[in-house]
């Protein structure tokens, strides 16, 4: 088994566990220690606070993570991400409806719906799976990497991504199938709606870590620069003219992996808005056509993404499990819509 965190490939919306700063010193800034220059810009902080997140990679100086005694000088960009604070929570259970796929001893596969938070986290503290998890199966084993409790999870989706999500019942199963994610043993598929014609199947390899310019999506990094490793594999499952659906297959599970890589190689998400895909991105300039679109982001006020299968090992028979789920009404609805779109266009 690896001594490395079982949780290191997961995935989530995690922007709101920090509070991000972008601070430009002025041309006159006399060299000045790092601590020292964010403590007097920074409100409500200490100088132990920044030298922690200096020490844990959270301070850059023109994007390079430096040590607290780092000597700020006349035009550098600093960028800080200052951890907030964990806060003590008592997890209550919800009676929160669940669309259970699968569910046995030591395990339970959920289908999760649009729009809802996989764990409690600084904005929601209630109303997440986790809160409905508890009330439908009590207390699930949490693990001893994480602060924050998080019964049950082995990994997560995006607020607003759909699909299944395997979680542990028991302290064997949830060792068990963390190690299965981070040996990436564990088969993912997603369906996506993306913007252009995706001329062939491909692999897109990059580091995925925070934007340098905004810390609330993430970027693709040339490999070595910055962030971790992170490889998706698709391939062209139809096309519509100007988007395309695409099978996205994960080999890590990084935070906005499949959104970040597709709006990396020029074909953002149908309907994302973090990543530039909530606009126009292709077609003609006809006000029918646009209005086409609109309604289109109306019908899915969201990504569109769906984590449609998902295939692991049971953590105690061994035998190979593969699940499969209905794309949501919202991503069928849209499809057809441009079924019919492509039709009367050919």
């Amino acid at each position: 088994m690896s001594d490395k965190p079982a949780h290191e490939d997961l995935s989530d919306e995690e922007e709101d566990l920090f509070e991000h700063h972008r601070i430009v010193a002025d041309d006159g800034q006399r060299p000045l220690r790092i601590d020292k220059f964010l403590l007097d810009r920074i409100p409500n902080t200490s100088r132990n606070r920044l030298q922690m997140a200096a020490k844990s990679g959270y301070i850059h100086a023109n994007g390079e993570a430096v040590k607290q005694n780092y000597k700020v000088k006349a035009g550098d960009v600093v960028t800080v991400e200052l951890p907030h604070p964990v806060r003590e929570v008592e997890l209550a259970a919800e009676n929160i409806p669940l669309n259970i796929a699968y569910e046995d001893d030591d395990l339970v596969i959920v289908n999760k719906e649009a729009g809802m938070v996989v764990h409690p986290g600084v904005g929601n503290y209630t109303g997440t799976l986790v809160n409905a998890i508890l009330h439908h199966f009590g207390q699930l084993p949490d693990g001893n990497d994480h602060e924050t409790p998080r019964p049950g999870l082995v990994h997560r989706l995006d607020k607003n991504t759909t699909g299944l999500m395997v979680l542990a019942k028991t302290d064997q199963a949830l060792t068990n199938l963390s190690e299965q994610f981070f040996e990436r043993t564990v088969d993912r598929r997603y369906q996506a709606l993306v913007w252009g014609d995706v001329k062939e199947d491909g692999t897109v390899t990059g580091h995925i870590g925070r934007s340098l310019k905004d810390r609330k999506v993430m970027s693709v990094f040339e490999e070595g620069e910055y962030g971790k490793h992170a490889v998706t594999h698709y391939r062209v499952l139809r096309r519509y003219g100007y988007v395309t659906l695409v099978e996205c297959k994960l080999e890590t599970g990084r935070t906005h992996q499949i959104r970040a890589h597709m709006k990396h190689i020029g074909h953002p998400l149908f309907g994302d808005d973090q990543y530039g895909g909530d606009k126009v991105m292709k077609g003609p300039s006809f006000s029918k056509y646009r209005q086409f679109v609109q309604n289109g982001f109306s019908v899915l006020p969201r990504q569109a993404l769906h984590a449609k299968s998902l295939a692991i090992t049971h953590p105690v028979s061994g035998e190979r499990l593969q699940f499969e789920s209905d794309l949501p009404e919202d991503m069928q609805e849209i499809l057809e819509r441009w079924e019919r779109y492509a039709a009367s266009a050919s």
